[in-house]
This record gives structure tokens, sequence and C-alpha cells, in this order.
């Protein structure tokens, strides 16, 4: 069937395709035995050939000479997502990039399925930009013309905390008034719903710009980024006293996205002048190792790890293995320092889930089940700021990473 949609969630993390098939549901294995592949790249230095997902990581774990690039769904609605760069020998845009790799993904899909596909049905967040309506218009028509360039020519959008609510519908579930808590990789989203047999109502929908990779940003801030000279002093280079220490560069190097643009010489020429007027010289010149090393995304991997690890509880004595940059580095990382590094993107959490609700029109203790879904919803804090808002609901954990694109797949069956 030519004309059959092809189902696609192109998330921050992780991106999964599926298709409806005889009214049957079909993810398909677009990765390598898995049926979600990590929306990452990776251009080999000397032929600027690219590779994606478990591949791009294994280049980029082993040493590989070249670039890595993550999270680049970030970048959508932005001027840094059409500026062209020196990427891989040669220059791109990121608009070129997110094209080559959803291209990627039709072309496996169409392997799967034997035949080409035309049309797509796209997750999208709520809000790719949280109170920007403009940027937000900009960012689903930067991923739209994407899709057109990678060989689509029908290309529909539909909330990803809608799609998901969809994936939950049942026969159980009459009656029913749900709330589904959506935390990718970039943002956050909410749906209120209410099921009927095999109907579904949606309410209200909300997000926000708020997701793992910013988890990740504040954890390495406040754990990993200070052994590099993060809070520190510089000395004034006229007169007496102390200046504080720049904090962009730090806020880039813990951001997914922005970590291949500073391996840049003049961002590195800025580090050692810094390092030349730091009060304690030894975390500059660690930071000068990771930007001529280029060992920026490593650092953000160990970030991740250890934030997985806290979160879990893990017996022992949880770090954030910085060996990669000095030998015996490492930042001990626990469940309560933790929680103290996220109290604001909790807070952040509370506050919109609880805006969804009252946009629904609809008292928390009104709401049934809480639907956690997205790989960043298995951090504990996401089911905690689900059972202090609805205290009387179920709390229910969905398929973290395929949810949403199971119910794009349910939905196409309308179309």
């Amino acid at each position: 069937m030519s004309d059959r949609i092809l189902a696609i969630d192109f998330g921050t993390s992780n991106s999964a395709a599926a298709v409806l098939i005889d009214g049957a549901l079909q993810r398909l294995p677009i990765e390598v035995g898995a049926e979600t592949l990590p929306t990452a790249v990776f251009f080999e230095a000397d032929t600027g050939a690219m590779r994606i997902g478990e591949a791009a990581a294994k280049s980029l774990i082993e040493g590989e000479d070249g670039r890595y690039m993550r999270a680049l769904k970030s970048v959508l609605g932005t001027t840094l997502f059409h500026e062209k760069r020196l990427i891989g020998g040669k220059r791109r845009t990121l608009a070129d990039i997110v094209t080559a790799f959803i291209l990627a993904v039709k072309q496996r899909a169409e392997a799967q399925l034997g035949h080409e596909v035309h049309r797509v049905l796209s997750g999208r967040p709520v809000h790719f930009h949280s109170s920007d309506p403009e940027r937000d218009a900009q960012a689903e028509a930067d991923l739209r013309g994407c899709y057109a360039a990678a060989g689509f020519t029908d290309v529909a959008f539909m909330f990803e905390p809608e799609a998901a609510a969809r994936a939950s519908l049942g026969r159980e579930r009459s009656g029913e008034l749900g709330l589904i808590v959506d935390i990718g990789g970039g943002t956050s989203d909410f749906t209120v719903f209410r099921a009927e047999a095999d109907r579904l109502e949606v309410v209200a929908s909300h997000g926000i710009r708020l997701g793992g990779t910013d988890f990740d940003r504040e954890v390495s801030l406040s754990h990993a980024m200070p052994l590099l000279g993060h809070g520190g002093q510089l000395k004034r280079e006229m007169g007496e006293g102390l200046l504080p220490m720049p904090v962009s560069i730090f806020v880039d190097l813990a951001t997914w996205a922005k970590i291949p643009f500073l391996y840049a010489p003049d961002v590195r020429r800025s580090v050692a002048h810094m390092q030349r007027s730091a009060v304690e010289a030894k975390p500059l010149a660690r930071l000068a190792s990771v930007l001529e090393d280029e060992l920026g995304h490593e650092l953000a991997f160990a970030v991740e790890r250890g934030k997985i690890a806290a979160n879990r509880g893990d017996t022992g004595r949880a770090v954030i293995n910085m060996t990669m940059i000095e030998r015996a580095l490492s930042a001990e990382i626990s469940p309560a320092s933790l929680a103290e590094a996220l109290v604001k993107p909790r807070e952040m959490l509370a506050q919109a889930a609880a805006e969804t609700l009252e946009m629904a029109g609809v008292r928390a203790d009104e709401i049934t089940a809480v639907i956690l879904v997205g790989g960043s919803s298995l951090m504990a804090m996401v089911g905690e700021v689900a059972r202090a808002l609805c205290p009387g609901a179920r709390i229910e954990t969905s398929e973290a990473f395929t949810a949403v694109v199971d119910g794009l797949a349910l939905a196409s069956g309308d179309a």
C-alpha cells in the first residue's frame, strides 16, 4: 500500500516509527534489534559520512575522529537551526542534518515494509518553546520542512500527549478521566482526557520546554562543572578584588545541543585567558582539556549515567565518572543531591500539571488515573509530583519509549 501513513515519533533523545496494518499496530525496528533509535548522528572527519543511532554513539565511545550531535530537536525554531557550520568537512545546517536523519528513518521503515511511504503523521510537543507562539510556529515549520525535504508529500502533526492518550485507550477505561504526563528529552506535555469505551475526548493539553536534557544540565552544573571551574573566581587584570567566573561556557557544556559548538578556536582562547586569571587554575586546566580533546559528550553521558544511578537509589557510592578528563576524578551524587539539583524543574512540572487541570476545568480529585509516558517519566520526582497533585488517582507507567508512536499509528487509521 503506497498510501500507507507512517507514524514517526521524532524525539529529543529517541525516535520510533510504526504503522497500522489491517487495523493492527506494528512497530518498525528502525534500529538493529530495537524498536527505538537514539536521535543522534556522527559525521566522520575524513569522509563526512553520517552514522545515526547506536552506530553514532559507538563511534563517539570508540574515539573515532569526527563530530557527534544529539538533542537536535531542541534547536527547532531557533536561528541556529539554519546557520551553516563546518561539520564532517562540509558546510551544513542543522536543518540539513535533521532532514538526513528523517530520510534514514524513512528508508529503514520502507525496507521493513517493502514499499515506499509518502505520508507521515508526526508527533510534536504541545509547545516546542514555552510562552513564545512565534518561535513555536517556526519550530513546527522547520520540522515540516525537514519531512518534506526527506521525501514526504503529506505531513500531519499530532500532539504527543494526545497520541499517548490514544495508545492508552481501552474498554477498561470507560468513564475514566485521566491525565497523561509525558516527560521527554526536551519537553514536558500534559493532556486531560475522558474515555468512553473506544472513544477518546481530549479535554485540554498543555506543555512546557523542559525535559530530561534539562535535568541533565542541572545535574551537570551542580555536580560536575564545579570540578571544571564553575563557581570559581578570577583575579582582576587591573586593580584589586576578584570577579565571578563567567557561567555561559559551563551552561553550554552542560547542554547537549550546544556541546559541538564549543570546540571552536575562539572558545579555547577564552578558556586559556580565564585559566591565566583564575584563583584556582587546576579546574580551568581540566576545562581546557575537555575542549582540546573534545570530551563534552563523554562527560554528558557520564552525568546522565550518574543521574540514572542516583534516581534508582543504587546501593553504594553513586558517582559521575570523570576519569576521561583526569585520573580518579569523579563527582559524588546521591538521591538527596539529585533532588536538590532538580528543585526548580520539579516546581515547573508541578505548576504545569496543575495548569493543565485548570485549563480542563477539572479538580485534581476528579482524575482517576495519571499515566506516565516518556523516558524521563522514569525519574522518581515525576511520580512524586503526580501523586502530590492527584493523591486519589492510580499512577500508571505506560510504554515509556513507544506510547507516543503507538498512538500516532492508531490515529493514522482515522485519516
